[in-house]
């Protein structure tokens, strides 16, 4: 584990594999840590250095008061970057990850061989849903809701066949700072990139799981449809976290991906 003072605040974050290989960055999603990517960064170690980290208010990084911006998560992946010394790098991010990451595009388009969009949107939900799960969780905590999100998260047959690891993440989701959680929330309350994203030219690779309730396969479509260059991906069976559900299927498309675009 390493920690490190970014934008004021301590952030979490790992590196795995060689150090002189080409870099993989990951970003999790709401109410997660770096450790959903544990799987994709065994298959990806031997190959690439990987790098992962949590984000502000969430895992062992710190939690500052909410709200937060989306611009206050790009500026901590810059800070990362810019603390690791990266001049070039492939990104990845699931659901607010994957917004983050759209955000870092946007403004680092320098930086970025590839990018990865994995269950996430140029506009994730409305003002009304994320302020009335404000509003739930300040007033009876993230266990109040964690039902109606695990069932969104992940797809029936894995919550069929690893009630085991059903439970675990359950609890990452339960343990999560509330000011983290909610500031998060606000951040993607307020967040809305829908009329900027075209102008990334980068290739990029969209995926979504077919069951994902939180960004359905038609809102990151919809996304997708925005890029001026994406590669868009259903991946069966799965929910909104592929790295958990799936990630053998998700680092393979995620090579053949990186082949194509020469990030090898």
């Amino acid at each position: 584990m390493i920690f490190a003072r970014i934008n004021g605040i301590n952030m979490h974050l790992r590196v795995s594999g060689a150090a002189d290989s080409r870099v993989v960055v990951l970003s999790n999603s709401l109410g997660t840590d770096a450790r959903i990517w544990d799987a994709v960064i065994e298959r990806l170690s031997d190959r690439y250095r990987v790098i992962s980290y949590d984000q502000r208010g969430h895992g062992l990084s710190d939690a500052p008061s909410a709200p937060y911006k989306l611009d206050d998560h790009v500026a901590d992946l810059e800070g990362l970057a810019d603390l690791l010394g990266l001049a070039e790098f492939a990104l990845a991010g699931v659901s607010v990850g994957g917004l983050i990451a759209q955000g870092f595009a946007l403004r680092n388009a320098h930086r970025l061989k590839a990018l990865i969009l994995c269950d996430t949107a140029a506009r994730i939900g409305d003002d009304a849903t994320w302020n009335s799960r404000i509003a739930a969780i300040r007033a009876n905590g993230i266990g109040s809701i964690s039902d109606a999100i695990m069932a969104r998260w992940f797809g029936p047959q894995f919550r069929a066949e690893h009630a085991a690891d059903y439970a675990g993440w359950r609890n990452m989701l339960e343990r999560s700072p509330v000011e983290g959680y909610i500031g998060t929330c606000a951040a993607l309350r307020d967040a809305d990139l829908r009329g900027q994203v075209g102008s990334i030219g980068l290739r990029t690779l969209v995926v979504v799981g077919e069951h994902d309730q939180s960004t359905p396969p038609e809102v990151v479509r919809a996304t997708a449809q925005l890029l001026p260059d994406a590669q868009f991906e259903i991946m069966a069976g799965v929910g909104h976290i592929p790295s958990i559900e799936q990630p053998e299927r998700l680092v393979e498309l995620m090579l053949n991906y990186f082949h194509e675009v020469g990030y090898v």
